[in-house]
This record gives C-alpha cells, sequence and structure tokens, in this order.
C-alpha cells in the first residue's frame, strides 16, 4: 500500500493562505468607493505578505518533496544459505544481511559469488539462481556499483528474476571481481547517499570474508591429496 504523504497539509498552508489573502484584498479594494492613503498603504503591505506566503509555498513543494511511493513486494519472506559455506562465512552473511534489512530500504538480499548464489534473505524471488545479465556482467567486470533508482524505467529489469516481481530499486554492489551484492528496495529513488556508502563499506568487509574462504578451499584441496 503506498505511503500518504504526512506534511501535504502543512506545504499548502502557506500557499492557500497568500492566495486567499490576496483575493480578500482585491475584493476589498473593488467594494470601497473610496480609499484613504492609510488603506492604500496597508494594501500595498498586504499585497507583500500575501505574495511572500504564495512564494514560499512554491519553494516547500520544492524544497520538500513528496516522499517516494513504497509498495508490498510479491513474494514470501525466506533466508536461504549455500550449506556448503564455512559456519564462520554463514555467521557473516546473515550478520551483513540482517544490517542491510532492518537499517535501509532494502527488502531483499542476495549474494552472488564466483557462479553461486550465496544467500538470498528478505522477499524472495520466483527463481533462485542468478544468471547475470548485461547490468550484473557490468558490474563484475568494472567493479563499479550501479543503483536502478527506478528499476521499472529500464528495458534491462528484466534480468533481475531472482527479485520480486515489483521491486521498485536496485543496487549492484561489486564484491571484489567474483560476485556482487543486489539489494531490492520497495520505493523508488529512497537510497541516500549515505546508504549507498554504508552498503559499499559492508561489501568490502564481505569481500575481505569470501576472498578468504576463496584461499582456504584450495589449501583443503591439497591437504586432502
Amino acid at each position: 500500500m503506498a505511503n500518504s504523504d504526512p506534511n501535504r497539509v502543512l506545504r499548502l498552508l502557506p500557499l492557500v493562505a497568500g492566495s486567499l489573502g490576496g483575493t480578500l484584498l482585491l475584493l476589498n479594494r473593488l467594494l470601497t468607493p473610496g480609499l484613504t492613503e492609510s488603506q492604500a498603504r496597508s494594501d500595498v503591505v498586504g499585497v507583500i505578505l500575501s505574495a511572500l506566503l504564495v512564494l514560499t509555498g512554491l519553494l516547500w513543494q520544492r524544497v520538500q518533496p513528496i516522499p517516494p511511493e513504497a509498495v508490498v513486494l510479491d513474494g514470501e519472506e525466506g533466508f536461504d544459505l549455500d550449506p556448503a559455506l564455512p559456519d564462520a562465512v554463514k555467521t557473516e552473511l546473515a550478520w551483513a544481511s540482517h544490517l542491510l534489512l532492518t537499517n535501509t530500504v532494502t527488502r531483499s538480499v542476495v549474494v552472488y559469488s564466483q557462479g553461486r548464489v550465496l544467500l538470498r534473505r528478505g522477499v524472495l524471488g520466483p527463481t533462485a539462481t542468478v544468471d547475470p545479465g548485461p547490468i550484473l556482467k557490468r558490474v563484475l567486470e568494472t567493479g563499479k556499483a550501479i543503483y536502478l533508482v527506478n528499476l521499472k524505467i529500464y528495458p534491462g529489469r528484466v534480468e533481475f528474476t531472482y527479485l520480486p516481481p515489483n521491486t521498485q530499486g536496485v543496487i549492484c554492489q561489486p564484491l571484489g571481481d567474483q560476485g556482487a551484492l543486489i539489494l531490492a528496495a520497495n520505493a523508488p529513488r529512497s537510497y541516500t547517499k549515505q546508504d549507498e556508502a554504508w552498503v559499499e563499506g559492508i561489501a568490502d568487509k564481505l569481500t575481505y570474508s569470501l576472498a578468504t574462504l576463496a584461499i582456504e578451499a584450495p589449501n583443503q584441496a591439497d591437504s586432502a591429496s
């Protein structure tokens, strides 16, 4: 269900008051047969005040824009972890995903690394596998994050079948050169610059943990042989 703007009436108040005041001044001027100098000066002051109120109302419409509308994402709540992961990495992924889901507008988290889906949490998409499309491939190749502020306007949205169908915004944050942290939001233009910086910091921490896992795996294979 969309969220209504709680400050809508407050933002409209100066605009309505200024327009009403200007209209009443005009009617008073038209209906008064003769004006004294003091009344004329009062009218001038009243017109100025009404104009300032109207200007304030218009500025508030721009400085305090209506918040983006949120939706309820389609899908079931879930928490899937790759069972082959070491316990330490599972704990790290669980910690990171919990922070993202509880402290940002993120409603769905997918961690993809080295061709594997390591974690899905939050509102789950219809498919459990990640088939990298042009957008995710670009993130993996360039190592630079991509923030799709309003997913429905991007033709490339069709590649995100592993996210809820009505996802509104997506962040694809690289995890080194091997994977990506993919976040889905339930409202467009909802991640702030501070959120993006925080997501980047969490991704850097996960990159280190996953790199450690990649180093340990060959060593375990060598010892087994």
